[in-house]
């Protein structure tokens, strides 16, 4: 299903962060509409690193790749801040757009960026996102691949300064706005008030983050379209392994970590691997 048709709809749109194959995969099995490969989740699990802009563009467009090979689902991708200047923007988009990307976020961070949550964030000029936009949006293929502008100008310049650059962003041809780290209910109402009538609005729900953290149906009932949860799986994921490492090495075994795992036959289930292997057989 089209990431256009999807914003039609009245509901919120939730969108899981994601990160490899196996997470879209499962995603999509749970009842996901779509997914959002967050580029933080990337960096902390693939390397191991906090999200402050070492990731690059071939790294994530890699990504994606695998992502769309194993799932059908609309994919929003974090593109950080395009990798570079206008030029690089536009090297960013068609390679994400070609490897299956149905909507491209780019932000308004410096060279490195680093986590929308995290403190002494800086900001290019406006006139030079402006510039980023405009070149995204030529640089696509298809109408239907999708612009996000975000702007981090709340914890740096100020509230109404983000204001004042998402006028101009979507002036620019941004899609959808996603104004990054509201720190109340109440910003969140008056960024709604402003935009939820020109372009779609995407909410950021990053659990310990300078947000509030509001269920999907409160932030529908505000005016946002679009809900991403980036990094949740992956808190998860590090507590769960965290226990898990613990006891191995406790233990010397998983015997006691059973009931926190799958088990075989049931994650060859989830994968489908009989479903695969059956189809190789019509080759043979």
């Amino acid at each position: 299903m089209k990431l256009n048709y999807l914003l039609e709809k009245e509901n919120i749109l939730i969108a899981p962060g994601i990160f490899d194959g196996l997470s879209a995969h499962m995603a999509e099995q749970a009842g996901a509409n779509l997914v959002y490969l967050s580029g933080a989740s990337l960096a902390y699990t693939r390397f191991g690193l906090p999200d402050i802009g070492l990731i690059s563009m071939s790294e994530v467009s890699e990504t994606i790749s695998v992502i769309r090979d194993r799932v059908n689902l609309p994919i929003i991708v974090d593109a950080d801040n395009g990798f570079g200047n206008a030029l690089n923007v536009q090297r960013t988009v068609k390679n994400f757009e070609r490897m299956g990307a149905n909507a491209i976020q780019i932000e308004d961070q410096i060279s490195p960026k680093r986590c929308g949550h995290l403190k002494d964030k800086k900001l290019i000029e406006c006139t030079e996102m402006v510039g980023k936009i405009k070149a995204a949006c030529d640089a696509r293929r298809c109408a239907e691949t999708l612009i996000v502008a975000r702007t981090d100008a709340i914890a740096v310049e100020g509230f109404e300064s983000a204001i004042d650059r998402s006028h101009k962003y979507i002036k620019a041809g941004a899609d959808i706005l996603f104004i990054e780290a509201p720190t109340s209910k109440d910003q969140m109402k008056k960024i709604t008030s402003i935009f939820r009538k020109e372009v779609p609005l995407m909410a950021n729900m990053v659990e310990g983050g300078m947000s509030p953290l509001l269920n999907a149906k409160e932030l529908e009932k505000i005016g946002y379209k679009v809900v991403i949860f980036p990094g949740g799986l992956v808190r998860a994921i590090a507590k769960l392994s965290k226990n898990y490492f613990s006891n191995l090495l406790l233990n010397g075994s998983n015997l006691n970590f059973l009931d926190s795992m799958y088990k075989l036959d049931h994650l060859n289930q989830i994968l489908n691997t009989e479903k695969i292997l059956n189809k190789g057989k019509q080759y043979e």
